[in-house]
């Protein structure tokens, strides 16, 4: 197999990342739609279960690309030469950017929804607060090489997945539960135990992607794959063992076993991005593609739409066919926001040529 040449795009983004985010971006809005609007009496069946399941995945490819992408930054710092301390702050300002669009959001939100909602709501923990506190703590990885950086991370990403039923087992209700939601394990948050550990993944997998040199990038992408299926056999096995090492664990909830087989659906993910980008059909323009380069935006409008006063009427009160008609609305309306966001700037050029081009016409009267 010959290198593929279509893994980058003309300003030098690797389009497979954007397509597994993308793919992240649609399983994310099916399983929210069916989260808002499925009835409660339907919520046992299949459908609504699949939907969670899958819809359960994209949260941890969000973590480990924004591991990924974290893992970018610091080797273009360290390749420009900037010191480790530099290094460093850089990261710690990716952090702080985004706690800010996290509290942003929740302003947003809570602003729409002023009277339906508490001003609690405000300081909830979602997966922006979840990578700007994981980030900030694990920043000081930047002072260290990006070979080192492949090891210490993988390392850290086992670390917080082992530890996390542990933390679940302590009584935690002497802490405030504004703080201790940023990391004791939830189902309505996103602690740092367990979901840090994929964006410590991504670290380790980003750095292998900026040692490894074009020619090898298809045998390292084999050897995800295998690893990926690895991973879900060995978490599968290891979870349903009839002894535990743990005194207290719930396995949807902080089970390391989970976290393994997610991070291998994860890789396989990522590897199907890259061979499906390597052939001249998934290089030409891709809806799921679309919806991965402009994922903060979708993210923001339609948790507004499907969770927000706009749609209230309809909270709980659709069947699975309709939750899934109601699901292809909702992406095909995000596809629609994501075109408009990548190519504002062309229309707008366009829009001034026109009438730039008529206005003296209209103005001579002819």
């Amino acid at each position: 197999m010959t290198t593929p040449s279509n893994n980058r795009d003309v300003s030098g983004r690797l389009t497979f990342l954007d397509w597994a985010r993308g793919a992240a971006v649609v399983v994310m809005l099916q399983g929210h739609v069916f989260h808002s609007f499925n009835r409660t009496d339907l919520r046992a069946g299949g459908p609504y279960m699949l939907s969670q399941f899958f819809g359960g995945i994209g949260p941890a490819i969000f973590l480990v690309l924004t591991g990924i992408t974290l893992a970018f930054l610091m080797d273009r710092r360290e390749r420009e030469g900037l010191p480790s301390m530099g290094r460093w702050k850089a990261a710690l300002r990716r952090a702080a950017y985004l706690f800010m669009l996290a509290f942003l959001f929740r302003l947003q939100l809570w602003t729409f929804a002023f009277g339906q909602s508490p001003w609690t709501d405000l300081f909830k923990v979602d997966i922006l607060n979840c990578m700007g506190f994981a980030i900030g703590l694990m920043s000081v990885m930047a002072i260290f090489t990006t070979a080192q950086r492949v090891r210490l991370c993988a390392g850290l990403g086992i670390a917080i997945a082992v530890a996390a039923p542990l933390v679940s087992a302590i009584d935690w209700r002497w802490l405030p539960s504004g703080i201790s939601a940023y990391f004791v394990p939830s189902y309505q948050y996103f602690g740092f135990f367990p979901w840090a550990s994929f964006i410590a993944f991504g670290l380790s997998i980003g750095s292998v992607l900026r040692l490894v040199k074009p020619d090898q990038m298809n045998r390292v992408m084999q050897w995800g794959g295998l690893l990926g299926f690895g991973l879900i056999a060995g978490g599968e096995y290891f979870s349903n063992l009839p002894y535990s090492l743990y005194p207290k664990s719930e396995f949807w909830l902080d089970s390391p076993g989970l976290i393994v087989m997610k991070l291998g659906v994860v890789l396989l993910v990522i590897g199907f991005a890259y061979v499906w980008t390597a052939f001249p059909l998934g290089a030409s323009w891709s809806w799921v593609r679309q919806l991965g380069t402009t994922s903060l935006l979708v993210y923001w409008v339609h948790i507004e739409l499907v969770y927000g006063r706009w749609f209230g009427w309809l909270k709980e009160s659709l069947t699975n066919v309709q939750c899934g008609i109601a699901a292809v609305i909702v992406i095909l309306f995000m596809i629609g926001i994501s075109l408009l966001r990548t190519r504002w700037s062309t229309l707008r050029a366009a829009l001034s040529s026109y009438f730039a081009y008529h206005a003296p016409q209209r103005a001579s009267g002819d």
